[in-house]
């Protein structure tokens, strides 16, 4: 299966030290780990940082064909802040390469030449007009079967017109705790309950499936009218840097690969419960989590 990615790509400065990140970047990077072909868009600077991100890219078997190289923005960076229980803070460094993702002929004639199964995007690469320009040509060449919307708040770089456009375009949708709070009141102009969230997210948007997490105490699910909760799995936690994307590429992974929601929900609290054990965003794969990728796969070949 062919998925596409679109976003930023930058360096995540923890503790003096750069990790390769960005939830679209983390999110392929799982999604190339369970099997799918993962096609990011994004760009770098021609810098030492935007060298090692394509190499980075290249090594987590995402196609860096795609990834243009900016000539004279500088690759992203953001430096995070970790709290006693590893929760991040993020200052997101602006006037960046991945802030003008360059759209060429070459990559519209890809985006055109292939079927994609799934389309993925966030809101922070959408902070600049040219990139929502972008988003919505690929969304227009692509013609993805899926697309996902992870709502990804960060900072102030959101805004109601980018939310209510990215939730009419897609059909499956992510968000969590905190940024289900500040889109009731952003959208409806009141704390709604989060069933009763889903449920106007769904009426006014049409996106088919909304995923709610709820870090350790897992995840909520809706889908036509019902929504059903998923129990976390308790376990160590070393830092949460990606553990959303985790969550969203494991239950991504398996819903696609034809279980039911509830089931795919469960396989991406699973895949999200070792994420955040380990440190840095797309840690090595134990056995047994490579195995349940196995079994999953076979459900496709069935």
């Amino acid at each position: 299966m062919k998925a596409l990615f679109f976003g930023e790509i930058l360096w995540d400065i923890i503790e003096n030290k750069p990790y390769i990140g960005g939830a679209p970047f983390n999110l392929a990077a799982h999604m190339s780990k369970m099997g799918f072909e993962s096609t990011l868009i994004s760009s770098v600077g021609r810098d030492a940082l935007g060298r090692k991100a394509i190499k980075e890219a290249e090594k987590r078997g995402i196609r860096s064909s795609s990834i243009r190289i900016h000539p004279y923005l500088p690759t992203g960076i953001v430096e995070v802040s970790l709290d006693e229980r590893g929760h991040p803070t993020y200052l997101i460094k602006e006037n960046v390469a991945w802030d003008n993702i360059i759209l060429d002929q070459d990559l519209i004639d890809h985006l055109s030449e292939n079927e994609w199964e799934i389309f993925c995007f966030g809101t922070l690469a959408q902070r600049t007009k040219e990139n929502r320009e972008v988003l919505s040509q690929i969304i227009s060449w692509a013609h993805p079967n899926y697309i996902f919307y992870d709502i990804n708040l960060r900072q102030n770089y959101y805004h109601k017109d980018w939310i209510e456009k990215s939730l009419c375009q897609c059909s499956i949708v992510k968000l969590n705790d905190r940024e289900a709070l500040t889109i009731s009141e952003l959208l409806f102009g009141q704390t709604l309950k989060q069933e009763n969230l889903a449920e106007l997210i769904c009426r006014e948007y049409h996106p088919s499936i909304v995923c709610i997490t709820h870090g350790k105490n897992g995840s909520s699910v809706y889908r036509n009218g019902k929504m059903e909760k998923v129990p976390g799995i308790n376990g160590p936690v070393a830092d949460t840097v990606g553990g959303g994307d985790s969550y969203s590429a494991g239950f991504l992974f398996s819903y696609l690969c034809g279980t039911s929601m509830y089931e795919a929900a469960e396989f991406a609290e699973m895949v999200g419960n070792f994420v955040v054990s380990q440190s840095g965003a797309v840690p090595k794969y134990p056995k047994w989590l490579e195995k349940e990728i196995e079994n999953l796969k076979n459900k496709i070949k069935k």
